[in-house]
């Protein structure tokens, strides 16, 4: 054996020794403590980064300016518009103490969820007639349509175009594109009628208007209910 053999066989060997005689070998003794006064260390406090907010708004004598109001935001949940309700709903949250914030689904209209519900059963139909139509149509007494042969003729592509078509027209009908934002039951933004989402200075100055306009009613039927008692 040359030299490079015997130090690769010797180094594992050694290596092995030495943990099983430090395995068995006995502790050493604690060493003594020297009780001493020292003064501690100061450790640096972390610094904490608040995250920017909007500035809420000045409370009256009344209480927070949000308590008492409902946001209602209905919006199209298959549209993956889920992270921006969720957002417009922390902003007015900081915005407005108190408010109370509604995420709600925004349904589409009742035709398109009606013809939502039949693709699924079209789409295993025509999968289930690919597959199995050899034995299906005989026994129903039909003679084979001319698409049948078409698609047959590469099973596997016609199941997948048929699964992802399908899926597409159902994700479609599904979806209402909806984006809507209700302060105490009354629309301040639409995204059906403007087409695009609100920003959140504009959405902020729409539910500040409406909840002042609220304030200022129920301030004045409290007077005219105060002035009818006297």
């Amino acid at each position: 054996m040359d030299r490079t053999q015997i130090l690769l066989v010797g180094l594992p060997i050694f290596l092995f020794f030495s943990d099983v005689f430090n395995l068995f070998a006995p502790a050493p003794p604690p060493k003594p403590t020297h009780h001493h006064r020292h003064h501690p260390i100061p450790q640096p406090q972390p610094h904490l980064q608040k995250p920017l907010d909007f500035p809420a708004q000045k409370q009256s004598g009344i209480g927070p300016i949000g308590v008492g109001n409902t946001v209602n935001i209905d919006f199209c949940t298959s549209c993956s518009y889920k992270g921006n309700a969720v957002t417009v709903k922390n902003m007015l949250e900081s915005v407005f103490p108190g408010i109370n914030v509604v995420l709600a689904n925004y349904p589409p209209p009742l035709p398109k969820r009606v013809l939502s519900k039949i693709i699924p059963v079209v789409q295993t139909g025509i999968v289930v007639s690919i597959v199995a139509g050899d034995q299906i149509f005989p026994r129903l007494g039909f003679v084979p349509p001319p698409w049948y042969y078409s698609l047959r003729a590469n099973k596997f592509r016609s199941i997948a175009s048929t699964w992802l078509f399908a899926n597409f027209i159902q994700s479609f009908l599904q979806s209402s594109g909806a984006f809507e934002v209700y302060c105490n039951g009354e629309l301040v933004f639409s995204k059906l009628k403007e087409n695009r989402f609100p920003g959140e200075i504009e959405l902020k100055d729409l539910v500040e208007r409406r909840l002042a306009n609220t304030r200022f009613f129920n301030s004045v039927e409290g007077a005219s209910s105060a002035r009818t008692v006297i």
